[in-house]
């Protein structure tokens, strides 16, 4: 952002400066995996981690459930199981998409149904479009499953200026259901 500059005038005058640095880049790491179950599950009791190892047969199912590629492949998926007394409460998948130009980690928490219970953002690399991360935003994706569009302007409000990383959160959590479907864990 340019600025411009104003001299006040008079002895001892001032400048005022209209304008001022250019914006802040929004990126961070917000949350931790391990912290992800808690939050997106908070009537849960026990949470058990495993890590799955990707595939070249798991990426196919994946594909064939989402009918495209993602933008990114894991190495691995990290995968918790919530549960409540013995009852399977949901799963939280730690899954990463391409926003613009890097990729946003999320945790994607989905209820024993595969309806979508919450999302988090765990990390965002890019320098706009960080308003995803906010509850009023995240919030719309409760319920939604594998089916919906999660597309702006069809089933989800669009951010302006962040088009990009509100589609990559709509692939992200289409992503954590394929590929929880993909490894049974889920009808």
């Amino acid at each position: 952002m340019l600025s411009r500059r104003r001299f006040l005038g008079g002895a001892g005058g001032a400048w005022l400066i209209i304008g001022g640095a250019p914006a802040t880049a929004q990126e961070g790491v917000f949350l931790q995996p391990e912290e992800a179950p808690r939050q997106l599950f908070p009537e849960g009791g026990q949470v058990v981690e495993r890590v799955v190892a990707v595939t070249p047969d798991l990426q196919r199912r994946v594909v064939a459930l989402l009918g495209r590629l993602p933008t990114s492949w894991e190495t691995t998926y990290r995968i918790f199981t919530v549960k409540r007394d013995s009852a399977v409460l949901g799963f939280v998948v730690v899954v990463e998409e391409i926003g613009k130009h890097r990729p946003i980690t999320y945790a994607v928490g989905v209820r024993a149904d595969g309806a979508i219970q919450d999302v988090a953002v765990l990390a965002y690399r890019e320098p706009y479009g960080g308003e995803v991360r906010e509850r009023r935003f995240l919030k719309q994706y409760g319920g939604k499953g594998l089916a919906s569009p999660l597309r702006p302007y069809e089933d989800i409000r669009n951010i302006s200026g962040a088009t990009l990383s509100v589609e990559a959160t709509g692939r992200a959590v289409k992503k954590a259901i394929a590929v929880l479907k993909a490894l049974g864990d889920l009808a």
